[in-house]
């Protein structure tokens, strides 16, 4: 892949062979992103596990201390008081038989997270094979299935974010904006290793943390030495 000036010069900024402190790799990623917009800085994790086996995947949630610089629109199954409980917490949009059939006729999705409570999984599980492959299916290991909607609502507004394995065992997350600075970069960091190094499966044999990268959207990688990060 043939990159562009800008990127080739922010590049010679990196020394490729070096594992960089967070600190130092955070600053690196501020100085080297490089469009005119402000970048989000995101963390990509190669974990030592096998996503295609049952007991070794690796998912869940947190809240980030400072959020991600993204305002997350929120889509909430539930009916009744748990709609209004949903409504008065702040869902950008709520409902229940009426919402599937807009995304199922309108192919409709102006929302980032879908949060349902469980007696409306029966109905959205419909909804599977569209939301499934967006990452968007509501799930109780990232508390996104629960009767407690206000709380669900109140912690991704204010920086919960989701992480899982893809297909080749790596994780890549949203961890703020080049803006946020260091320390709050370095906040946020850290909470999402600690909280993935603490979600490592039982069965993962070996180096978990295979490999980190930090980057901004349109600049280079910057590795992180894994081995400093607390386990």
């Amino acid at each position: 892949m043939k990159r562009g000036k800008s990127y080739r010069e922010k590049a010679k900024l990196i020394d490729r062979a070096v594992l960089y402190d967070t600190g130092d790799a955070v600053d690196l990623v501020q100085k080297t992103a490089r469009a005119k917009f402000d970048e989000t800085v995101e963390a990509h994790l190669r974990l030592g596990v096998d996503s295609r086996h049952a007991d070794q995947q690796v998912r869940g949630a947190v809240v980030l201390p400072h959020g991600t610089g993204k305002t997350v629109r929120v889509l909430v199954f539930a009916k009744g008081d748990k709609a209004a409980e949903a409504q008065n917490a702040g869902a950008d949009y709520v409902g229940e038989q009426d919402m599937i059939q807009k995304i199922q006729t309108e192919n409709w999705f102006d929302f980032d997270v879908v949060v349902a409570t469980p007696d409306m999984m029966g109905v959205v599980g419909r909804l599977g094979r569209v939301l499934g492959p967006k990452g968007l299916m509501p799930n109780p290991k990232a508390g996104t299935v629960t009767m407690d909607v206000a709380k669900a609502i109140k912690d991704i507004k204010a920086g919960k974010i989701e992480y899982r394995l893809d297909k080749t065992n790596i994780i890549h997350v949203p961890i703020g904006k080049v803006s946020f600075g260091s320390q709050k970069l370095s906040d946020n960091f850290q909470t999402l290793m600690s909280a993935v190094i603490k979600a490592k499966p039982a069965a993962a044999k070996g180096q978990y943390l295979k490999s980190v990268v930090l980057s901004a959207t349109q600049g280079p990688g910057v590795k992180v030495n894994s081995a400093k990060l607390t386990e």
